[in-house]
């Protein structure tokens, strides 16, 4: 039988109360798959930290100025931002209702109990270590996929050039729209999403290392440690971008290059 990973929770804390976020963050040093790896004090801050560290697990106060808790999430999906595990945390309760709306996986009243606050933990990983058996399970046959481009348009200006799908290095996508490097030209793809551009290439070749990247893996130049354990791709492009890596697909990769 194969072991499971031990699963860890990378957690951001936002709370617009000091107090509170010292409190919740000196419980959670008793759960070892907690950690804590930034603290903010407002909505805006959140977002921030959610779109730079896509931590596994969010505790966010409900009750902020500005940008509330419940507006911190409504703007994650709006943005299409990795949604963490949204743990939302309050000295009342009528917003329960529409925190579980929002799909969130708990919700602490303050004071929090530590009891209370260790079963919230064990819900959220027992999920993730779900998540992340699906990760494992190999996909499904493509015997009757259809076949894969070997050439794709890129749309530089007046211009319609065509490439060897070989020679794409990555592509990304913002506010919908597909932007490809390749080898010698850059520009836009005619693809609405880069689920549909990745259906069409070689899964042995391109990786969808983030949610808004596809990468050319022999187009890697160098893997780039970051920030908590995390990686950067600096890519074999002129500019030598460099490009996160998701916490996801972290593991993968380290399995890849054997890291």
């Amino acid at each position: 039988m194969r072991e499971r990973a031990i699963v860890t929770l990378n957690a951001v804390l936002v709370d617009d109360e000091e107090l509170a976020r010292d409190e919740l963050k000196f419980l959670l040093q008793d759960f070892p798959q907690v950690d804590v790896i930034a603290t903010g004090s407002n909505g805006l801050e959140a977002l921030d930290l959610v779109t730079r560290l896509e931590p596994d697990l969010l505790f966010l106060d409900v009750q902020m100025p500005g940008l509330d808790g419940i507006g911190v999430v409504r703007k994650i999906r709006e943005n299409g931002l990795h949604l963490p595990h949204i743990v939302f945390s309050t000295a009342y309760d009528q917003y329960a209702v529409e925190a579980f709306r929002l799909e969130a996986s708990d919700y602490l009243l303050k004071p929090i109990d530590k009891a209370r606050l260790a079963e919230t933990v064990a819900r959220v990983t027992r999920t993730v270590e779900a998540e992340s058996d699906e990760a494992d399970v190999p996909p499904p046959s493509t015997t009757n996929s259809p076949p894969r481009r070997t050439k794709i348009l890129v749309r530089n200006g007046p211009r319609n050039v065509i490439v060897d799908a070989t020679d794409l290095i990555y592509a990304t996508i913002a506010d919908g729209v597909i932007t490809i490097v390749a080898h010698g030209v850059e520009g836009l793809s005619s693809y609405k999403t880069l689920e549909e551009l990745q259906e069409n290439l070689d899964p042995d070749l391109f990786w969808r290392a983030h949610r808004s990247y596809i990468v050319n893996v022999n187009r890697i130049r160098e893997v780039v440690p970051w920030f908590k354990s995390s990686y950067q791709l600096r890519m074999d492009d002129r500019k030598g971008t460099e490009i996160p890596v998701s916490r996801v697909q972290t593991r993968r990769l380290r399995e890849m290059l054997k890291l």
